[in-house]
């Protein structure tokens, strides 16, 4: 119970000094970080069973409060503001999919990462919903869940620097208006419905990762159906979701692990560079089919870091509901694609005879 007690306050204190400072993911980032701290010196908490640091049901609940977070992202007037482009936005998505599995294919060519592990790994897409459904698809969490946010802080960190350097964008006006909100009373009926008939829902279709994509379906149609009531996941309970999906990553952490990903971490940040530069190619080509700028095309392509790149686009008056239109599709894709993909995998290689 100490140990708990010593966890909670440590990784609480340090998410709100680390959002303060404006950290992307501050809850999920500083959860993994503690976890790993308190896993390398001895120090983790147990629930009885070594495989298993924290409870399956608590990391489940985890992870449908993180589907419905991302299905509250999908606004009905957002994607019918794409009009004619919703194909180029769509085949640059491919794109961002096709870059990343074939940097996930040479990742994976190490001996020491599995292909599933590496293509888990270098998705551009949903870096929570990734490393919260690592270990259900059969990758390693440890790496999935440190590549992928040594990812968001590249691309994080880089956007001012090539906003301003490249794009020359400067301070303007937004063209999104901000959303109203609802009670907090909405808020968590909502999260409970759409987490609660997702899962079961999800369950009942046999679908892989049930507790992530039911309710993120669920959010979905709510939003586009207009039955959302303007609801939102509350920030507490969001940070909540985060810290439980970084602990269940970092509690698995030991020496030898650690120094297994430290090797990882030269080839992985090549390649989330090359994979970082082909996506703002796409953006290049996407903005001369849809006869946006540059800059949208570019924004709209970034392999991560969504909030920042919403924040960025509002902040230089850029059109923001097509760069949240492009991003929400990208996210969307690559979080059905890659479980889906998986299953696929598994099925075959567990009919493929030895």
């Amino acid at each position: 119970m100490i140990r708990w007690s010593l966890l909670i306050l440590v990784t609480v204190g340090l998410t709100v000094g680390a959002d303060a400072l404006g950290i992307p993911s501050a809850a999920l980032f500083v959860a993994l970080l503690v976890a790993v701290i308190f896993a390398l010196a001895g120090w983790a908490p147990t629930t009885g069973t070594e495989r298993a640091p924290l409870p399956r049901r608590l990391g489940m609940v985890a992870q449908a409060v993180l589907g419905v977070e991302i299905g509250t992202l999908v606004q009905r007037d957002t994607l019918s503001s794409l009009g004619d482009a919703w194909l180029p936005v769509l085949l640059a998505c491919v794109g961002t999919l096709v870059l990343s599995i074939a940097a996930g294919a040479l990742l994976g060519l190490r001996k020491d990462i599995d292909s599933l592990t590496g293509a888990l790994a270098l998705v551009a897409g949903g870096a929570s919903g990734l490393v919260a459904i690592a270990q259900e698809l059969g990758g390693d969490e440890r790496v999935v869940a440190v590549v992928q946010y040594l990812r968001v802080v590249l691309v994080t960190t880089t956007l001012p620097l090539v906003a301003t350097l490249v794009f020359r964008a400067q301070p303007g006006q937004s063209t999104m208006l901000a959303d109203s909100g609802a009670p907090l009373y909405v808020d968590l009926a909502f999260v409970l419905v759409c987490g609660g008939v997702g899962v079961l829902l999800a369950l009942a279709l046999r679908f892989p990762a049930p507790a992530l994509l039911g309710p993120l379906i669920v959010a979905t149609c709510a939003d586009l159906l207009g039955f959302s009531f303007d609801a939102s996941v509350p920030t507490l309970l969001l940070w909540a979701a985060y810290i439980v999906i970084g602990w269940q990553a970092g509690l698995r952490f030991t020496v030898a692990s650690l120094k297994s990903i430290s090797r990882v971490l030269p080839s992985a940040l090549l390649l989330i560079i090359a994979v970082t530069v082909g996506c703002a190619m796409l953006g290049l080509w996407l903005a001369s089919a849809t006869g946006t700028s540059g800059y949208e095309g570019y924004l709209a392509t970034t392999p991560g870091g969504v909030y920042a790149v919403l924040a960025i686009a509002a902040s230089t008056g850029a059109n923001v509901t097509f760069v949240v239109a492009a991003q929400v599709i990208r996210v969307f894709m690559m979080l059905f694609a890659v479980p889906m993909g998986a299953k696929v995998v598994h099925h075959y290689r567990r009919g493929r005879p030895e």
